[in-house]
């Protein structure tokens, strides 16, 4: 058993600043807001709910610093988990020259991925993780156990109004319970277990409102495949998740960890949901439902948070004035039961409709951290209860966690699902990531309550996957085609509402307004205050890693720098060699550098000299191996923008050198674009960005985050 972790409440620090504008120049200043407050008002700075929490768990903020989107921060969470991948951070971790954990109650590890898997190599790597827990006190859960983001929730690691990462892309889920979860890369990970703490840029906030009460039969599962379907533009790419509205009070925990979870596939980096009092009664089932005395659900710890809710504690909700990116409506009144693909999350389709399609089924899958808990099970267990799946069909079942399973088994549930000729699975992730028995071979069609239905994910690339609520697949098992659970009854598939959704408009006045009277960002010894050069336009979206590194130089362990250098970006351009110089900036469109995780497509364009990329937006696994690697990034849709506009009717070339100049002054986090090296030329773009604070430009320094983490080993040996 995990010994008990020690809490340490982290204690919230009032923003407050007296805000001087300058009145306005007459310069077009893109991206900044002017107040509408007196020109010298004592304010408290407004910030959104994410805001708030990073702010707590932020280190080395210089005093009075109040945190928002787009600043660079330290942060220290309160918990780390990684699960099968724990082994290959290990190895980052004693690489780094570290031989000790720096706070054993801040990790956790699991082991829930490739739990079927019993090969030599496989139990070996388990041993060697469960033998590194034990030598360094941290918390383990075998195989087994579960999937650790449901551990995490069930255990109490993820606990309203505290910030808990974890590498893998699934730790959004834990916003379903008030907790902000992130997920961090492999490195971050060894630099949390080295050193307690790493790196993140706050990212834009979306609210996302959801309006009216969810109709008999549809559930959390459904609310987040019409969001997926509707908002499926990149609407939140990259973007942090408030969950708001006069709907949540009417959304169960279960609910609302499925949403969270999916808001992954939805683009985003979290999915926040409010303290409301239907978490306080949840924690208040967990404490019952836990033995006691535990070390993070006690009576004392969630009564202390039902006494904050109770007075109104500005830590457990959004400023009013607070300052969001985008806000997005949906009316959970006009949602019915829909279906995710075929292999996209981004195509949604009524059932109604698909069931008239008549669309054959050979699997079907209620397994994985997304729709796996009690009340997901009670569901399936409802409608297959008294029949048989289809002799055409395999029904693949897991719970989410060991607990979830004993419940269920407590309850009947499971047992009625096993007598309708479910199979059953070891608690853990299994066919959602495409590991153990019960895959899709070629040209057969499954669905799942599961997170993903990309190609190939799980099981063959010829076979298609549809995604949809635990009682749909139940009820698809059965009848052999996809289906509702009225057409088990004997009944007609309800008609489809018209579902109504809405993009308004947000006041961002305040976003960016001047701050005289702050002092300006502090610059270490070997950090440029200025970062110039000239913008290198590379004029395309989804620019993807293998773009700007081949895969087929991947896994080459003797790839010189200079080769690096030379096939830098050569499968976008073949001419970018030619093209670009030491000291140039690169800028390209949106989502730059989707794809793989390989560091070399940014350790390749520093094999260039060049150290900053600017993009409309980054895919956000390349941003951190940017950062940790000491590649400087920039997002700077604007400027995107202007390019577009600027050079819409030249020849196109895939890379292109513009003559305008970009000038990054780092103590006063502004950036201009201008049309030429000269300082009296012509401004065409001034923006106001997020800080980049000494921490951040200390891993810079270092050569990147590894670097940083030895240093921070060397001063404390």
């Amino acid at each position: 058993m995990p010994r008990p972790t020690f809490t340490v409440t982290a204690v919230w620090r009032s923003c407050t600043h007296v805000r001087q504008l300058k009145p306005a120049t007459g310069l077009v200043v893109l991206g900044v807001g002017i107040s509408r407050r007196t020109l010298a008002t004592a304010a408290k700075v407004p910030q959104n709910l994410t805001e708030k929490i990073v702010q707590k768990y932020s280190v080395g903020l210089p005093q009075g610093k109040c945190v928002r989107a787009g600043d660079f921060v330290t942060i220290k969470p309160q918990h780390c988990m990684t699960h099968d991948n724990s082994w290959p951070v290990a190895m980052k971790f004693h690489g780094l020259g570290a031989t000790k954990v720096y706070d054993d109650r801040q990790v956790v590890l699991t082991l829930d991925h490739d739990v079927q898997n019993k090969s030599p190599k496989n139990l070996e790597k388990y041993e060697n993780i469960e033998n590194f827990a034990q030598k360094h006190g941290i918390d383990f859960y075998p195989a087994g156990r579960g999937i650790g983001h449901q551990i995490l929730v069930e255990e109490g690691y993820a606990f309203p109004g505290t910030l808990t990462v974890a590498s893998d892309s699934h730790s959004n889920m834990y916003g379903g319970v008030g907790c902000l979860g992130t997920p961090m890369v492999r490195t971050d990970a060894a630099a949390i277990w080295a050193t307690g703490q790493t790196w993140w840029q706050i990212p834009p906030v979306a609210k996302v409102e959801f309006r009216g009460r969810l109709p008999y039969g549809v559930s959390g599962k459904d609310v987040i495949v019409a969001l997926c379907g509707v908002f499926n533009k990149d609407d939140v790419l990259n973007h942090a998740i408030e969950f708001v509205g006069d709907a949540i009070p009417g959304l169960t925990v279960d609910d609302r960890l499925t949403i969270a979870n999916m808001t992954t596939e939805w683009g985003a980096l979290s999915g926040l949901f409010p303290v409301d009092e239907v978490l306080i009664n949840w924690l208040r089932s967990r404490v019952l439902r836990l033995p006691q005395p535990h070390p993070r659900v006690s009576s004392d710890r969630v009564e202390a948070l039902a006494d904050l809710l109770r007075i109104g504690d500005p830590t457990l909700s959004p400023s009013e004035d607070a300052i969001y990116a985008k806000h997005l409506v949906l009316d959970l009144s006009t949602l019915a039961p829909y279906v995710s693909g075929p292999n996209s999350v981004k195509v949604m389709n009524s059932l109604t409709d698909l069931a008239k399609q008549d669309i054959a089924i050979q699997k079907a899958y209620l397994v994985s951290c997304t729709n796996s808990r009690l009340s997901d099970i009670q569901a399936a267990a409802e409608v297959v209860k008294g029949r048989k799946v289809a002799p055409s069909v395999e029904f693949y079942i897991a719970a989410a966690s060991s607990n979830v399973q004993a419940d269920a088994e407590a309850d009947g549930a499971w047992n009625t699902l096993l007598e309708a000729g479910a199979k059953p699975l070891p608690a853990g992730c299994g066919p959602c990531i495409g590991l153990g028995v019960g895959l899709l071979q070629d040209g057969e069609v499954g669905i799942s309550a599961t997170n993903r239905n990309f190609k190939g994910r799980m099981g063959s690339r010829d076979a298609l996957a549809y995604l949809a609520s635990p009682a749909v697949v139940a009820a698809s098992a059965v009848l052999g085609r996809i289906g509702s659970p009225a057409e088990v009854e004997g009944g007609l598939v309800s008609h489809n509402l018209q579902l109504v959704s809405a993009e308004l408009p947000v006041d961002d006045s305040g976003a960016a307004a001047e701050d005289d009277s702050a002092a300006p960002t502090q610059v270490l010894d070997g950090f440029p205050a200025l970062i110039e050069g000239e913008l290198v336009f590379c004029d395309a979206d989804n620019i993807n890693t293998d773009g700007i590194y081949p895969g087929k130089y991947t896994y080459q362990d003797d790839v010189t720098r200079d080769i690096m250098a030379k096939v830098c970006m050569e499968n976008y351009d073949a001419s970018f060699g030619s093209k670009t110089y030491a000291g140039d900036v690169i800028v390209s469109g949106f989502n730059f550098g989707t794809g793989s995780s390989r560091e070399q497509a940014a350790t390749c364009i520093l094999a260039r000299d060049i150290r900053l990329v600017v993009a409309g937006s980054f895919g956000n696994i390349f941003f951190r191996n940017s950062i940790n690697n000491a590649l400087l990034t920039l997002e700077l849709p604007a400027l995107i923008s202007l390019l577009r506009q600027k050079f819409k009717a030249s020849e196109p070339e895939l890379t292109r050198r513009t003559g305008l100049f970009i000038k990054w002054d780092v103590p006063n986090a502004r950036v201009q674009v201008r049309e030429g090296a000269e300082p009296d030329a012509r401004v065409v773009l001034e923006q106001k960005i997020g800080d980049l604070g000494p921490n951040l430009q200390d891993i810079i320094i270092q050569g990147g985050l590894e670097g940083w983490v030895k240093n921070e080993i060397s001063k404390s040996a």
